[in-house]
């Protein structure tokens, strides 16, 4: 029998990007399996999922706004209308089973799904769980997460540590380090610096990086600058002048960034962590100081414990993340450190132990 599968969530990469390992297993261990994912109109999932080859639908709806709550006054008949949506989209396609990451779109899909008997699945990244993962713990069949010590958010009877479903390209990437200066038009003879701040960029990131624009070239080192679209003409024309620096809003293929990279600064999001434990990389973290329960200071602060990266409190950006950075990159004994620290760190099977577990339960 032909199985179906609904993929539900979105938002942000830390989402989308776990959705997308998961789908490439289920094609891997179920052939002919057919999948659709259910977004939010709007959101990035609307562009990377299509992007990675796979259909999707987007949803009416949105979260709340917490800095205009004006915005929200259309918010209940948004979730209505999506539930609406949600209703047809599950009637039509008849999934055997769905599965939530994360994101506006989770809560309706699985709800609705919950409702009608189809058993559900969830991911959750973070070491703190999102809301709606919350609200949807009572009738989940199970739950995987990224991190140990989630019996505070979900039944222990249904809990599993899987670790974070990190891409496919990233886990089997090998490209040689020449290969990667060619493609972001790079000296492979200097050491190279990799920038990532999330979707939308890390201000404060950005800032020390447009500031010091110079003083990186002083030291002959390069730069991979994923600058996020919040003021990404801004930052790119800062960077015009200099042949040491490639500029963008965003990295598409982040096996190549990787690859390119001796040390990365970067958010400590869960997947941002997960992804420079596979590849491996000596990273200097920022957390985002507004995540929930300041989870991703705990995020990096793992690694930081295990000797294996280093951590710059966003307040300090200003003051001490250049010489942080700078530091690193070129102290090459250290990196070799934090390469040995992070390997053992690097799980590379996550969305294979979260698909082997969907298909036991749906199977059974």
């Amino acid at each position: 029998m032909k199985l179906k599968a609904v993929i539900a969530g979105g938002g942000t990469g830390g989402h989308i990007f776990p959705a997308i390992a998961i789908a490439a297993a289920l094609e891997k261990q179920v052939p002919g399996i057919e999948l659709l994912f259910v977004g939010a109109n709007g959101k990035m999932e609307m562009e990377k999922v299509p992007a990675a080859g796979y259909k999707i639908i987007g949803l009416t709806i949105a979260g709340f706004n917490r800095s205009n709550i004006f915005k929200n006054i259309t918010l209940p008949f948004k979730l209505i209308k999506s539930f609406f949506q949600v209703r047809s989209i599950l009637a039509s396609f008849k999934p055997d089973f769905v599965v939530g990451v994360g994101g506006y779109s989770t809560f309706p899909v699985l709800k609705m799904a919950q409702a009608k008997g189809i058993p559900t699945f969830i991911h959750e990244a973070n070491s703190f769980a999102g809301k709606s993962n919350q609200m949807l713990t009572k009738n989940a069949t199970a739950i995987f997460t990224g991190t140990g010590g989630m019996e505070t958010f979900f039944p222990v009877n249904k809990l599993f540590v899987t670790g974070n479903p990190v891409r496919e390209n990233i886990i089997a990437a090998s490209h040689t380090r020449e290969a990667a200066h060619h493609f972001f038009g790079l000296n492979p003879n200097k050491k190279t610096i990799l920038i990532v701040g999330g979707s939308l960029g890390a201000n404060s990131i950005n800032e020390v990086i447009l500031k010091n624009l110079d003083g990186f070239a002083s030291l002959n080192l390069q730069l991979v600058w994923q600058t996020g679209k919040t003021n990404a003409a801004k930052y790119a024309a800062a960077a015009t002048n200099h042949a040491n620096i490639w500029v963008g809003a965003f990295i598409s293929e982040m096996d190549m960034a990787y690859a390119v990279a001796d040390t990365v600064i970067s958010r400590a999001g869960a997947m941002s962590v997960a992804e420079i434990c596979v590849a491996a990389k000596p990273a200097v973290f920022v957390p985002y100081p507004f995540a929930a329960e300041d989870h991703q200071t705990a995020n990096a602060n793992y690694l930081v414990q295990k000797n294996a990266a280093l951590l710059v409190p966003d307040a300090a950006a200003d003051t001490t993340l250049f010489d942080t950075v700078t530091a690193l990159a070129l102290n090459s004994t250290q990196q070799e450190t934090f390469i040995k620290n992070l390997q053992p760190l690097a799980i590379k099977n996550a969305a294979e132990v979260v698909v082997a577990k969907i298909l036991e339960n749906v199977r059974a």
